[in-house]
């Protein structure tokens, strides 16, 4: 079945084959919750695709990103629920209606007031007019991510700071009492007051436009890749991380946050 050039309906030809009856066994034995782990995987995979600015990489994980659901469409299709068209149909029509700017007659002056539209019409849609504001939120969601999503639900109902100065405040008073729950030895108001103190510098972001998510996980890779050249430079040497003392360990870190400003450190 090899061609020189495919269309989306032979992926959907591929994906049918794979499960039926003569094709691939470990295909054919999945199902919607066996595959949740690969949908998290093949997302993390296309972000980090992203990060490497290579596009040739970034198509290939799009496309393995985008098996998921085909897959899930023809799981549902043999069960006699939707198939993928369904899928598509469903989008198109939410794109349409939920951009009345676009498709229709109203004036949106900016993005806010879009995001402040696409919400209300969701609302709409879903009759959630007298549920929480902080509904629609997946519970599965990155901590992080979902302590920014929340607190920016919060905001557009008026539930914000008004000036950065009173957010910085409000992560110096968690800073203040997480220190106060330290002197006390409680594990548990530990805890508690570190969510609390991680929670009000996420707002910070939020309130900065920023990603709080995206920059925890780009400094947890500036971090492995710094220890990656400590690690090196020590093997260079004949030496394992062990045998360094911290002062020998942070002469080196130092040396790599300073091929990083020069841009040499990868």
């Amino acid at each position: 079945m090899r061609k020189e050039q495919y269309g989306f309906d032979d992926l959907l030809a591929i994906m049918h084959r794979l499960r039926a009856p003569g094709g691939c066994p470990w295909d054919a034995e999945q199902t919607h919750d066996s595959l949740k782990r690969y949908l998290l995987e093949e997302t993390y995979e296309v972000i980090e695709a992203i990060d490497t600015g290579n596009s040739e990489l970034l198509k290939e994980e799009l496309g393995d990103l985008l098996l998921q659901p085909v897959f899930h469409a023809a799981i549902a299709e043999e069960a006699g629920g939707f198939a993928m068209a369904d899928v598509i149909q469903t989008l198109c029509d939410k794109l349409v209606r939920r951009h009345p700017h676009v498709f229709g007659d109203l004036e949106i002056k900016d993005s806010e007031a879009q995001v402040a539209n696409w919400e209300k019409i969701k609302k709409e849609e879903k009759g959630e007019e007298r549920r929480s504001a902080l509904s629609g939120i997946p519970p599965h969601l990155p901590a992080l991510l979902k302590a920014q999503k929340i607190a920016e639900k919060a905001a557009r109902v008026g539930f914000d700071w008004q000036h950065v100065d009173q957010v910085m405040a409000k992560v110096m008073e968690e800073l203040h009492e997480f220190e106060e729950a330290l002197g006390q030895g409680s594990q548990e108001r530990m805890e508690a007051e570190l969510g609390d103190l991680l929670f009000a510098i996420t707002n910070l972001g939020r309130f900065l436009a920023l990603d709080t998510e995206e920059a925890l996980r780009k400094t947890i890779l500036r971090f492995q890749q710094r220890f990656g050249y400590v690690e090196e430079q020590l093997h260079v040497q004949g030496r394992h991380l062990q045998e360094a003392s911290l002062p020998e360990m942070d002469l080196l870190w130092n040396q790599a946050k300073e091929l990083e400003k020069q841009g040499r450190l990868s």
